[in-house]
């Protein structure tokens, strides 16, 4: 799959964020949002949706690892829970701001266009 850019001042700052096409197709609905919210915002918006997909990699993850038995750091003692919700949520942290599965890209993309029609009704 093939993505392009648009010809606009890049807003956001992260290049998993930045206007690319969507389905092929340039998302002029989203680079036209990114006009008209400022830049802190779009930084705060980046920062929820990328923590949003970490939550949701974190619980993935813990149901992934649940069932798991065994010796190592899977093993089933009283102190590999602890040891394994710590490695979860590590993991799924270093996945989300890696890039993730593509839930951030679409949260974020939301939440821009949310507010850009708060901005344009206020």
């Amino acid at each position: 799959m093939q993505t392009g850019t648009i010809n606009t001042p890049r807003l956001a700052t992260s290049s998993a964020f930045s206007v690319e096409s969507r389905n092929g197709r340039p998302d002029f609905e989203l680079a036209s949002a990114l006009q008209k919210v400022p830049p802190k915002q779009q930084a705060r918006a980046q920062k929820t949706a990328t923590d949003f997909e970490a939550m949701f990699l974190n619980s993935m993850f813990s149901q992934m690892t649940s069932g798991l038995k065994g010796e190592g750091p899977f093993g089933d003692t009283p102190g590999t829970g602890v040891w394994r919700s710590m490695l979860t949520e590590q993991y799924s942290k270093n996945f989300a701001k890696a890039g993730g599965v593509g839930i951030a890209t679409e949260v974020y993309r939301t939440l821009i266009l949310q507010q850009a029609k708060t901005i344009r009704t206020a």
